[in-house]
């Protein structure tokens, strides 16, 4: 596994190597993290949220660049921070190949190298308590639809297709689909792939 870091941790980078590793890159900013995916093309970047030069959110806004630029290549954001918001951007597009983990509660190195594993190979890694938080985020969303978009996403919740839906609820295909897009509009969520926004969806009902 070929490994980009734009995080400050020595214990990181020689936990890779020990797991035969290879720590292509280490980058300093978002500008240089950007450059080095560019050059190296590696299978996992690690991103930390806060970076140079304000140490506020530049570390997320380069891993959806990445998502955008270099979709072939795997984004673990690994920070002390949940930002709901580009959490849930970073996930618009598809869960595949993401991860979100929390440093104090990674227990040790093995663990993380694991999690980069799974989101190297195009799987997912995401801490539990930053689920939890984008489930409440948003989640008074659910008081702004009308009785028929519950009914939409409560047999979205059960894995229906739209053409399914239509069937249950004596609708057209075409009425559920408008009313999928209400629903999307009033719990916040992006224009994204359409897939994982349902999946979206249902885990704030279900939350």
């Amino acid at each position: 596994m070929r490994v980009v870091i734009a995080e400050d941790s020595a214990i990181l980078r020689d936990g890779l190597a020990d797991h035969g590793h290879e720590v292509v890159a280490m980058a300093g900013d978002a500008t240089a993290l950007i450059a080095a995916v560019a050059e190296h093309r590696p299978d996992v970047a690690v991103v930390d949220i806060r970076m140079p030069p304000t140490f506020t959110d530049e570390g997320l806004l380069a891993a959806l660049e990445l998502r955008r630029g270099h979709p072939g290549t795997g984004v673990l954001v690994f920070s002390q921070w949940i930002e709901t918001r580009y959490a849930t951007e970073l996930l618009a597009a598809g869960a595949a190949g993401v991860g979100y983990l929390l440093k104090d509660r990674v227990a040790d190195v093995r663990e993380f190298v694991e999690a980069l594993a799974r989101v190297a190979a195009g799987g997912t890694a995401l801490d539990p308590e930053v689920v939890s938080q984008l489930m409440n985020a948003g989640r008074t969303g659910l008081d702004r639809l009308t009785p028929r978009e519950r009914e939409v996403l409560e047999r979205m919740a059960q894995g229906l297709s739209n053409a399914a839906i239509a069937a249950a609820l004596h609708v057209t295909e075409r009425a559920v689909e408008k009313h999928i897009g209400n629903i999307f509009t009033k719990l916040d969520l992006p224009p994204s792939d359409t897939h994982h926004r349902r999946v979206l969806a249902v885990l704030r009902l279900r939350g």
